[in-house]
């Protein structure tokens, strides 16, 4: 990946930023092939330390450097006017974009319609190198750059594809949100356990260990998430009991998680407008 990619302009040096940049060192690309432009002093430094090559805006960055990628990891409300500086970079190169809600048209509005975009969703277990992100190119990627954004993106998880731009708002909602739903499930189940009797610092260990070890196990195990569920559910057993509440026909969890993904979904397609 490291001369596929580089050198590589990545613009926004915040958590996801920095995930994706070190994932990309850690999987062979040169720090000195990394220009990152972040504002934020703080940050910055941070990126140096890890020697890539940081500047605060798109005017420190070396005359004449031409990337092969220009990755934007910029919070959607701020990339119109983050946009028009990066113009003459976007020219020639391969245009990755993980600013949610924002759609393909907005890039090629800004940098022509012959410009190369992938749009990815990330996830932030990306920090971990447990990150999922789902890609969705424009005509003019072609299949070897492509090829590149998938490789930026699974040095931090997973990476996967959709043809079609409108399945993003349902993936934001899914897999976008997603950490935030489970780390929700850790607080409620620590919550409860309080609740039962648990001291609080216990019921929280015992709550993150289970949601942790549950997930590891899902995504190793052979069989689908509802026979690992059914393993676990002992007939007239005390598991049993608990899912009769959580898969109620009315307020169960399907139906909250139903409207949950919907909600968000909607708040996308709302953002892309």
């Amino acid at each position: 990946m490291g001369l596929a990619a580089s050198p590589l302009l990545l613009v926004g040096g915040g958590k996801m930023g920095e995930a994706l940049l070190r994932g990309w060192i850690a999987r062979g690309l040169a720090p000195g092939d990394a220009h990152v432009v972040e504002p934020d002093a703080a940050r910055r430094e941070g990126l140096l330390a890890i020697g890539a090559r940081a500047v605060g805006g798109p005017d420190a960055l070396p005359a004449g450097l031409s990337p092969k990628a220009l990755v934007l990891a910029v919070k959607p409300q701020m990339m119109d006017e983050v946009l028009p500086a990066y113009a003459g970079f976007a020219e020639g190169a391969l245009v990755v974009s993980i600013a949610a809600g924002k759609p393909i048209a907005a890039f090629e509005r800004a940098f022509g319609a012959g410009t190369a975009v992938v749009r990815a969703m990330p996830n932030t277990p990306a920090a971990v190198g447990r990150g999922v992100t789902v890609l969705c190119p424009n005509r003019a990627a072609r299949p070897e750059q492509r090829a590149v954004a998938e490789a930026l993106m699974r040095a931090a998880g997973e990476a996967l594809w959709v043809e079609d731009e409108d399945l993003m708002h349902a993936v934001t909602a899914v897999s976008g949100g997603g950490p935030a739903y489970v780390f929700l499930l850790i607080e409620a189940l620590a919550a409860a356990g309080e609740q039962a009797g648990l001291p609080a610092e216990l019921a929280m260990r015992l709550a993150r260990g289970t949601v942790a070890g549950s997930g590891e196990l899902a995504r190793l195990a052979p069989e689908p998430p509802d026979e690992l569920r059914r393993n676990v559910t002992s007939p007239r057993g005390t598991t049993e009991a608990a899912l009769r509440v959580l898969m109620a026909a009315e307020g169960g969890l399907g139906l909250l998680m139903a409207r949950a993904v919907a909600a968000a979904a909607g708040r996308s397609r709302e953002l892309a407008a």
